[in-house]
């Protein structure tokens, strides 16, 4: 097991031998499910390329030189990292050029022409990159094309099909495969994020192999909901008044705030996904797969109307009357 990560040491290999052969890229799209340790794989490769105790052919850091402290410390000035911001729903542009009074003199773009205070390398991590959108992607166009000296950028998604073109034609491709059950079970055990070694093996089973979603199922009120829908898609007339009732009210339970409210839909959307993916692989040659695949997408077109701000009641009740009739 590679720096603590489980479950990717075939992609820890790879970097070694990049680093052995004195081939690393200057930009990678690390892609795959959420929750299987992207952003962690993504820090830990940042560290070992700044460590200045270590060889620069070698995959590994020392813990005990200056960058590696900064680093434990989340303070080194070579790793810029990017993501979200509170109430944002994507990247914005301020984030890679600056503000207007900083145009292009501060954000990511500026920051990681710089060259390294310590290590060698200057390393940006961007998560949440299925969010840009042309305006963020454009800003950051011009340094993947003509990349600064000793500078890596690692983007971090979930699927090379939520990656805008121009990204994707200019990144290194690394997919992360989900976590098996097994392991999932033991990182909820072992982490104490779930107390009953029942109830984790349940959810590892249903979580795809993401980690994330294991600890969500986990919670009492989400697993009544999916056992409640279950139960529901499960009939041959689906109610559809019925479940978008119940999916209505339990993203309301999230708050008054939208962001929160939007969380609590994606996962019972995830869910339901889930339930029809179980089916369609279980029996993969069966006449209802037509059927299956269609409401796996329609789950699908729900979770990107979620994620564009549609008004979410009109996304339930849409969701749950398409799912009746298909």
């Amino acid at each position: 097991m590679w720096m603590d990560i489980h479950g990717h040491d075939s992609i820890a290999e790879r970097f070694a031998r990049t680093l052995r052969d004195g081939r690393l890229a200057s930009t990678y799209l690390f892609v795959g499910p959420g929750g299987v340790g992207k952003r962690m794989f993504a820090r830990r490769l940042a560290k070992c390329l700044l460590c200045t105790g270590t060889p620069a052919t070698e995959l590994e850091a020392c813990d005990q030189c200056e960058s590696c402290q900064l680093m434990d410390a989340d303070n080194h000035p070579d790793l810029l990292e990017v993501g979200l911001l509170k109430d944002k729903r994507t990247l914005i542009l301020e984030q890679f050029v600056g503000d207007d009074e900083h145009r292009n003199r501060a954000g990511l773009c500026h920051d990681i022409s710089l060259k390294p205070y310590l290590g060698r390398h200057r390393v940006a991590v961007i998560d949440c990159a299925d969010t840009f959108n042309n305006s963020t992607a454009n800003a950051l166009l011009k340094t993947l094309e003509e990349p600064p000296p000793r500078s890596v950028i690692i983007l971090v998604g979930t699927s090379e099909a939520r990656q805008l073109s121009t990204i994707r034609s200019r990144s290194q491709i690394v997919r992360f495969a989900p976590l098996e059950p097994a392991m999932l079970a033991q990182l909820l055990v072992e982490n104490e994020l779930v107390d009953n070694t029942q109830v984790a093996q349940t959810v590892s089973e249903l979580a795809e192999g993401s980690l994330d979603q294991a600890v969500a199922m986990a919670d009492e009120a989400l697993w009544q909901v999916h056992t409640r829908a279950v139960e529901l898609l499960n009939q041959p007339v689906i109610d559809s008044v019925k479940l978008a009732v119940m999916v209505h009210d339990y993203s309301n339970s999230a708050g008054k705030e939208a962001g929160p409210r939007r969380t609590a839909l994606l996962q019972v959307l995830g869910l339901v996904a889930r339930h029809y993916r179980r089916h369609l692989r279980a029996a993969p040659a069966s006449p209802e797969v037509p059927r299956l695949l269609r409401r796996i997408d329609r789950c699908l077109d729900a979770e990107y109307q979620v994620d564009r701000n549609v008004h979410l009641q009109t996304v339930i009740q849409a969701w749950a009357d398409d799912l009746a009739r298909s």
